[in-house]
């Protein structure tokens, strides 16, 4: 008996042996098989997540995130133990103990495979194995894949810690709703940082891992739980929490909801802008591999000019009336919150205008259900400027009860006012546009786009190619001061008919807005009065292709300038950025700056890629007055699109990329250190400028200027001029100070009026009134100095000829001192004509 027992234990051992030389055999015969298609683990040293595009202002708050995943890469260190705990609960408790492959787990699949058919569903992956599926592999099910995938996990244990191994893990993974990795989820679910939460939402993340698209936290909520409340009980298990904690956690309640990365800044129209252009610098991986661009916006400029814009459209909206509800909805009977909450469903809120259902009204009140499940009343004098819309010019009757202005199942907006009370209002019509830029380097400090990013994705600001109206003259002005006229030059204010074979009577006969004349008036108080007439014969004087030409230097390329007499009316075609950028050169001292909205794009590691230098006016630069050059036209490159720089230290030009407009990259200086400035093109004289900007100036300070408004602001360094179009279709104002040049612009994109009376004073100009006494409240007065050869004498304000301190009609202006000698000698030559004309009469 005991010789059989030997010899049966001695066949047992020498099968045993030769079973196990089998299997030995078998895995290197398949890892021998399949060796050629693993892949190298090696790469996972330094993997990169795909990491959203983040669009920053210049103050470091978020304006924008692109990307098609929602991903926030975290170090291991920074995963709080709780948080990990959890996820080695729910899916590898023996995580920190095997070698990549649970062998245990592996045999127990087999077996439920063998047992079921060959029923695959059974799992066994350990965190390891899975990584190395979805860095590696497809998930399809079959025994090849499984294989590779196991050799892959011995490799990656191998190469990589457990630490390594988790953080791939943590961070790689999708946990529905487009979030990879559990800092992605936590914000988006919970709108939390990992180190802020709970033991009850660390366990429902985990939970997620699992089925991430059919059981997560916004999804099948009861599966949810039970997984949760599984994977809590797992915790309890290996001591990760203790008793009073598994209690509270399972009795949570499941509290996600969906969060969006918190945008702190609304700039939707330049964070397009600075996607596209981060796209044309680094191509596709622009979207994915982590960079942020750091763009040139001011965020508390940003949102100043977001509520002007937004406050002045509501108050010319407000001023044509009402146009009615927005929609129309049948109530059902007996209807409820439910069914009120399903009408209002689709109706989004647009720039803060909160979407409403009229459920009752009544001569005295009406009430409102809001998305939210509030109602609102509202009484007549929350509707009080809802007088019956026309036309852009007439309105009806002020309404007398709230029942003739909304009926039950009415789509309406409404909005809080000053002190908190509902008020009834109603999505703009009209758009506007606003850019502000510095004018020392044409950085750009705030824009707005439109009315609202997600009805029109229209950018006005840098796109709409306008008429200026008015608010061009400054320019033909400045090239009349060129050609030796001076602010006291006399110009007659009367009809004019000119020759012009387009119109029906073959004349051309321009006329004031008022249509009115003043006769004989000095320039500066005909650009006070912006007299139209007056601008056409100046522009006659001293010719179209002159003065064509000379205005090219303040950036506007040939093409946008109509070549003849219509162009002293403003008839060009430009952006408001391009309207900011000429006015800039005045605020300057006389250089042409190209505009720019992105200082810096870095890397994921926080390294730049580039970082601006753009060109600067830079007047007291030790580089400029060593240049000493006089005032010449812009290289031809900034004012044309696509033109490489004929050298490194030139500006950069106009950008091509849509959206952009006259914007640009300038040069990065990224690898050069400290770089001497790129100087700007001198290219008006600065004693130009003074006459110029004097007479904006009194187009604000004076009672008769069209941008008097202003004068309420109380500041003496700002200047500008407001600009309206033929049948009132555009409305201006741009202005600046030695900080900013801004532009506003106030129209309808299909060009249609903005009604009578809708001149830039009352459409434009009270938004800029409001961005500027923001933007510059509190911050000194900074405007050019009166520069060398320039003088004051004594004028008399009829005739526009020097005179004495005696005169009863003197007045003091500003003159180029070489002007000063011939004046008095015209002056004189006139007086001596006007006393051979007395002699001849005698």
């Amino acid at each position: 008996m005991t010789r059989i027992l030997k010899a049966l234990l001695r066949w047992l051992l020498i099968l045993g042996f030769s079973g196990l030389l089998l299997v030995t055999a078998a895995i290197g015969v398949a890892y021998w098989l399949v060796s050629p298609r693993i892949p190298s683990v090696d790469v996972l040293k330094d993997y990169h997540m795909q990491v959203p595009l983040r669009v920053l202002t210049s103050d470091g708050k978020l304006i924008a995130t692109f990307g098609e995943t929602r991903r926030i890469p975290v170090p291991i260190e920074q995963v709080p133990d709780l948080l990990k705990h959890a996820v080695l609960s729910a899916e590898d408790a023996d995580f920190y103990k095997h070698p990549g492959v649970d062998w245990r787990g592996v045999m127990r699949a087999g077996l439920h495979v063998v047992a079921s058919g060959g029923n695959k569903t059974q799992g066994g992956s350990t965190i390891t194995q899975q990584v190395a599926r979805n860095f590696f592999l497809s998930p399809e099910k079959l025994y090849s894949r499984k294989l590779i995938e196991m050799f892959i996990a011995l490799r990656m244990e191998s190469t990589l810690s457990k630490d390594q191994i988790l953080e791939l893990y943590i961070n790689k993974m999708f946990l529905g709703h487009r979030s990879y990795g559990v800092a992605a989820a936590a914000e988006y679910y919970y709108g939390k940082r990992l180190d802020q939460l709970t033991a009850s939402q660390c366990a429902a993340i985990a939970s997620t891992f699992q089925l991430p698209s059919a059981v997560n936290p916004l999804t099948n909520t009861q599966r949810l739980i039970a997984r949760r409340n599984w994977v809590l009980g797992q915790m309890l298990e290996h001591r990760y929490i203790n008793q009073a904690q598994y209690e509270q956690a399972i009795n949570a309640p499941d509290d996600a909801s969906p969060h969006e990365q918190p945008v702190q800044v609304d700039a939707p129209y330049l964070a397009e802008m600075a996607r596209l252009q981060a796209l044309e610098r680094l191509g596709n991986d622009a979207l994915t591999e982590g960079y942020v661009v750091k763009t040139t916006l001011v965020s508390t400029r940003q949102q100043a000019a977001v509520a002007a814009v937004r406050d002045g459209l509501a108050i010319y909206d407000h001023r044509h009336g009402w146009r009615g509800p927005e929609a129309h909805e049948e109530l059902p009977s007996g209807a409820g919150d439910t069914d009120y909450s399903n009408l209002l469903s689709s109706y989004m809120d647009v720039a803060g205008l909160t979407p409403g259902l009229v459920i009752a009204s009544s001569a005295s009140e009406a009430s409102v259900f809001l998305q939210n499940k509030q109602v609102i009343r509202l009484d007549l004098k929350a509707m009080d400027w809802a007088h019956p819309y026309i036309n852009e010019t007439r309105v009806g009757a002020a309404p007398t009860k709230v029942d003739a202005v909304l009926k039950p199942g009415d789509i309406i907006r409404v909005i809080h006012d000053d002190k908190g009370d509902w008020q009834l209002t109603q999505i703009p019509k009209a758009q506007a546009a606003l850019v502000s830029l510095d004018p020392e380097n044409g950085a750009i400090q705030s824009l707005v786009g439109g009315f609202n990013f997600q009805r029109s994705k229209f950018n006005r600001a840098v796109m709409a190619a306008r008429q200026p109206g008015s608010s061009f003259k400054p320019f033909i002005y400045s090239a009349a001061f060129e050609r030796g006229y001076t602010p006291a030059s006399i110009i007659n204010d009367s009809p004019i008919a000119l020759p012009d074979p387009s119109q029906p009577n073959g004349l051309w006969t321009p006329s004031n807005d008022d249509n009115k004349f003043s006769g004989p008036i000095r320039l500066r108080e005909a650009l006070i009065e912006s007299k139209n007439l007056v601008s056409v014969r100046l522009l006659d004087s001293i010719g179209v292709r002159y003065t064509r030409d000379y205005v090219t230097r303040f950036g506007f390329p040939p093409d946008a300038l109509p070549n003849n007499l219509s162009m002293a009316l403003g008839t060009a075609s430009v952006s408001p950025l391009s309207m900011a950028r000429g006015f800039a050169v005045f605020a300057n001292g006389g250089y042409l700056i190209t505009p720019f909205f992105i200082n810096e794009i870095d890397d994921r590691d926080g390294k730049p890629v580039y970082v601006a230098n753009p060109a600067r006016a830079c007047a007291d630069c030790s580089e400029r007055l060593l240049q000493n050059s006089p005032p010449a036209p812009p290289p031809a490159n900034m004012l044309t699109n696509g033109v490489s720089p004929s050298s490194p230290n030139a500006p950069a030009p106009a950008s091509s990329v849509a959206m952009a407009g006259e914007t640009a990259l300038p040069a990065d200086v990224h690898n050069s250190g400290k770089a001497p400035p790129v100087l700007a093109p001198h290219v008006i004289d600065i004693r130009n400028d003074y006459l110029v900007t004097s007479l904006m100036k009194d187009v604000i300070q004076s009672p008769m200027g069209t941008g008097y408004a202003a004068k309420a602001l109380n500041r003496d360094d700002l200047a500008g001029k407001t600009g309206s179009t033929n049948d009132h279709r555009d409305a201006w104002f741009v202005g600046f100070n030695g900080d900013l040049s801004t532009a506003v612009w106030v129209g309808f994109d299909d060009f249609t009026s903005l009604g009578k009376g809708e001149f830039g004073a009352k459409a434009a100009l009270p938004i800029w009134i409001d961005y500027v006494g923001d933007v510059l409240k509190g911050a000194p007065g900074k405007s050019l100095p009166m520069p060398p050869g320039i003088t004051t004498t004594l004028i008399n304000r009829e005739s526009g000829w020097p005179t004495s301190q005696g005169d009863p009609n003197a007045m003091q202006e500003i003159f180029k001192v070489e002007d000063i000698d011939r004046l008095h000698n015209q002056a004189q030559q006139q007086q001596n004509q006007d006393q051979e004309q007395t002699n001849d009469i005698f």
